[in-house]
């Protein structure tokens, strides 16, 4: 292994630690236990994804997923929804799933909450293609009810290796089923909103799904409130 590479995997750690503390801290925790001397020792693990090309690696899982037929939405799909947006954003929005529009399409949040989504991301100046776009589900669940537990059990690790290619600097999930499903918990909206989560080492910011501000527009100052967070997160100035 080169000076070089050793080089820039211990930056890529390092910024890994950074993120992740700034998430405990962000979430409450002040202070951390002493880790034990032997995992100081094994050293800090290299994401074999950190050195391949992002594009190239959700080709290949959009392949993995092709015809997919893992849960039972897939009988009822037009179209598989994988995501779309830049494969080297620092930023990440996970909804639910797809609706009609978007499984007509095979395009994420094209809709009507698809457009509240699209000013909601220029309200912290940055466009639609400056982001990565994805759902826990790829395949719509019929009449958009909320995917069930074996649904999201067989996509969940399909968006999990997409976030570990995609690497992003903050990860914004849209709706109660996006929160729950990432963070594997079954609190309310109410309670994962307002604090800065973890996933993967990654800050996690959860707010309301566009579909449920569409519907109580009410909410959309407390939606405000969580995108002012995620802007602080990526070091964005408030437009």
């Amino acid at each position: 292994m080169s000076r070089n590479t050793r080089e820039n995997q211990f930056a890529d750690c390092i910024e890994k630690l950074r993120w992740y503390l700034w998430g405990l801290r962000q979430g409450g925790i002040r202070l951390l236990e002493r880790a034990p001397r032997k995992n100081l020792e094994e050293g800090c693990p290299v994401n074999p994804a950190a050195a391949l090309d992002p594009e190239e690696e959700l080709s290949k899982l959009r392949g993995e997923l092709a015809g997919c037929s893992r849960c039972g939405l897939h009988c009822g799909r037009s179209n598989l929804v994988f995501g779309e947006g830049s494969a080297r954003s620092g930023l990440v929005f996970v909804g639910e799933g797809p609706g009609a529009d978007e499984d007509r399409l095979g395009r994420p949040f094209v809709g009507r909450a698809g457009k509240l989504l699209d000013k909601m991301i220029f309200a912290i100046g940055l466009e639609r293609a400056d982001v990565y776009i994805c759902n826990v589900v790829k395949c719509r669940p019929p009449e958009n009810r909320v995917p069930q537990p074996g649904e999201v059990g067989a996509c969940l690790p399909f968006l999990l290796r997409q976030i570990e290619v995609l690497r992003p600097k903050v990860i914004c999930a849209l709706g109660l089923s996006a929160a729950q499903a990432l963070l594997k918990t079954t609190e309310p909206i109410s309670r994962l909103r307002g604090t800065v989560r973890s996933l993967q080492g990654i800050p996690l910011v959860c707010t309301y799904h566009p579909a449920y501000l569409l519907r109580s527009p009410s909410q959309k100052a407390a939606a405000w409130q969580d995108l002012k967070e995620v802007m602080n997160l990526l070091g964005a100035s408030r437009p």
